[in-house]
């Protein structure tokens, strides 16, 4: 039975053979991995990855597709599907047994490509490496580095948190329906321990957010409202950074220096 795309979901399913079997190629599995998918949609790539791995978990909100899925996926003992959403599912609790790390793979929506990260990321002690699809824009945000336009709070979060890589590009026509934009397949590594050394995660975090909102400012500007007077200077002395530099040209590190300072 063919399940008409839904547009609500975002549902942009991956029909190109080709880019199927290289993104199970990238995902370079192990007879003993264990893989949790998110929008299973039709299971073409659920099936390549089951006969790569020990099992699948093929995660899927929609229950209408959920019956197609069962249908073309009979036979295979080693998937599991399950119609839930992923932003409601709990990796802890339901890979609570498991002694060792899982993989994470899908074709996501794009629309909602933000909060999915940051709730794998919630899960990261369970999380070996998250390969997922998508728009080729956002994955350049998530990947860039300090002094690009395209350097942003998002970025810090991920890259705090995991080793983020661009594998390849998809060209939109290998889609259907055609989403708008070009997008790739991102590789985010989890980290064992975050990339820099923070006291206050929470203060690490609201520091990034505040310089970024005001991103046209000088981070003088930026910070007046949650840095002492006091400690802005002492930061810039102390590391000899430029008193009029802008948040974009701070690295992680720098970040975590005047979170620490503060």
């Amino acid at each position: 039975m063919h399940v008409k795309p839904k547009k609500g979901l975002g549902q942009n399913f991956l029909f190109d053979k080709n880019i199927q079997r290289k993104l199970v190629a990238s995902y370079n599995l192990k007879a003993r991995d264990h893989v949790l998918e998110i929008g299973a949609g039709y299971g073409e790539l659920t099936k390549l990855v089951a006969d790569n791995a020990a099992f699948v978990y093929a995660l899927e909100i929609d229950p209408e597709l959920c019956k197609t899925l069962r249908d073309n996926t009979k036979g295979y003992s080693n998937i599991e599907i399950i119609n839930q959403d992923i932003l409601i599912f709990n990796l802890k609790r339901y890979f609570s047994k498991f002694k060792n790390k899982i993989k994470v793979v899908g074709n996501i929506p794009y629309y909602i490509t933000t909060p999915i990260i940051g709730h794998l990321l919630k899960y990261r002690n369970k999380i070996e490496t998250v390969f997922i699809t998508v728009q080729k824009e956002f994955a350049k945000r998530i990947v860039a580095n300090a002094g690009s336009k395209e350097y942003g709070s998002f970025s810090c979060f991920v890259q705090y948190y995991s080793i983020p890589k661009i594998l390849f590009f998809i060209k939109k026509g290998s889609f259907s329906p055609i989403p708008k934009v070009d997008s790739c397949l991102l590789e985010l590594k989890i980290r064992q321990v975050p990339a820099v050394n923070v006291k206050d995660e929470e203060l690490f975090f609201k520091v990034i957010r505040a310089s970024f909102n005001k991103r046209r400012k000088t981070l003088r500007n930026s910070l007046d409202s949650i840095v002492p007077l006091q400690k802005l200077p002492e930061f810039f002395k102390k590391y000899g950074i430029d008193v009029n530099i802008r948040p974009e040209d701070l690295t992680l590190k720098d970040f975590a220096h005047l979170a620490n300072s503060i």
